[in-house]
């Protein structure tokens, strides 16, 4: 085998491991097991759902691996996973703008936007971002965790029999992300104040720059947090966008430009070599953070993660 075939090789055995692994998910999934079958858009909000439904239920997430949910359409097999599932959890919040995708969820009575519910209590704790609504809201465990009860209450609705049980594990599930949070916040007050600034790929941390990076009370906690792309990452990049960049990576002595793990680096690259051209002491993470897909992590992981990459760094 050539050198060549070789790599080729290499590069596409996980994509097919990885396809034929959700292959055999779905189709356990698919099967009466006579347990409630849940569908979740994202990883974030699976995780919740395996967490409270335990045992009692079928747990399957549709947008999967590093797949962008921001724009993630419908594909084959799509429609019948939502027609199948008994209750349906998704983000909201304009997360899943993909046309077919956001047709079907809001035209599906059995389906619960988990962040649009968190809005509908805590409206102050969500932030925008020229007009629009951050979706992100997972990347702040406290505000994450406020999304378990609607899990609970519509678990409970279908299955009153397990009322109790949905109950008990939601509670413990608090205490848990109770724990993670403030063993993040924690780690990330340890950082110097003055090295306290992140720079990523898109726009997916403001909520985690809010609740970890700013100095308590600090009221312009923003500016400790800079992207070049948007709340939905699309690799267009402008001479203005870099510049933009630049000009913050020298106001903050920022000197490591973090990757994401679903968004292409081209534009980070394009930062980083037009900042060393300008004689910047800038480089590229080896290490990903993780803001709108989890890879094969599980949620509370991919923030520990996240935090300790981040301190490692700054």
């Amino acid at each position: 085998m050539t050198r060549f075939k070789k790599v080729i090789l290499s590069l596409l055995l996980p994509l097919f491991i990885g396809g034929c692994l959700s292959q055999s998910r779905s189709s356990t999934w698919r099967a009466d097991s006579g347990k409630v079958k849940i569908l979740s858009t994202i990883a974030q909000i699976g995780d919740l759902v395996e967490e409270i439904g335990g045992e009692r239920v079928d747990s399957l997430v549709l947008i999967q691996g590093d797949l962008d949910p921001h724009s993630y359409e419908i594909v084959k097999g799509d429609a019948e996973k939502i027609g199948q599932a008994d209750l349906i959890f998704y983000n909201g919040l304009g997360l899943e703008h993909g046309a077919s995708l956001f047709s079907m969820l809001r035209s599906a009575p059995k389906a619960t936007a988990v962040g649009d519910q968190i809005r509908h209590v805590h409206p102050e704790k969500i932030l925008h971002k020229e007009g629009a609504v951050d979706p992100h809201i997972w990347m702040d465990i406290s505000l994450w965790k406020e999304g378990i009860d609607p899990i609970v209450q519509a678990l409970s609705e279908k299955d009153p029999q397990g009322a109790p049980y949905y109950q008990e594990r939601g509670l413990l599930l608090k205490e848990k992300m109770e724990q993670a949070h403030a063993d993040i916040r924690q780690l990330m007050q340890n950082i110097p104040s003055k090295q306290r600034y992140l720079v990523t790929s898109h726009d997916a941390f403001h909520y985690f720059t809010r609740s970890y990076l700013a100095d308590p009370g600090e009221a312009d906690w923003e500016g400790r947090f800079a992207a070049p792309e948007g709340l939905a990452p699309e690799g267009q990049l402008n001479s203005k966008d870099i510049q933009k960049i630049i000009a913050y990576l020298k106001a903050k002595e920022v000197r490591v430009l973090f990757p994401e793990s679903n968004v292409s680096r081209d534009a980070i690259r394009k930062i980083a070599t037009a900042g060393q051209e300008m004689g910047l002491d800038i480089r590229i993470c080896s290490e990903p953070l993780y803001g709108d897909a989890m890879s094969h992590l599980r949620y509370l992981e991919m923030m520990h993660k996240n935090a300790e990459t981040i301190a490692k760094y700054l």
